[in-house]
């Protein structure tokens, strides 16, 4: 597994959280994050974008072979 696939995952996992917390948790996250929470607050339109970014991401690496 290359360092590539490596990030590429570790990013996957970022951007699916990102968006359970949007879509299931802004209460929750709101109380256990609250400095955090006032400077980036959970925004639906910004954690779609990075999973679509994301995603994009990948399949360029797909298509050059590095994921597998």
């Amino acid at each position: 597994m290359t360092i590539e696939a490596i990030i590429f995952y570790l990013l996957v996992l970022d951007s699916v959280s990102c968006n359970l917390i949007v879509l299931f948790g802004p209460e929750w996250y709101g109380r256990h994050f609250r400095t955090i929470s006032r400077w980036f607050p959970p925004a639906e339109g910004w954690a779609l974008y990075y999973l679509i970014l994301v995603l994009w991401v990948g399949s360029l690496l797909y298509r050059m072979g590095a994921l597998w």
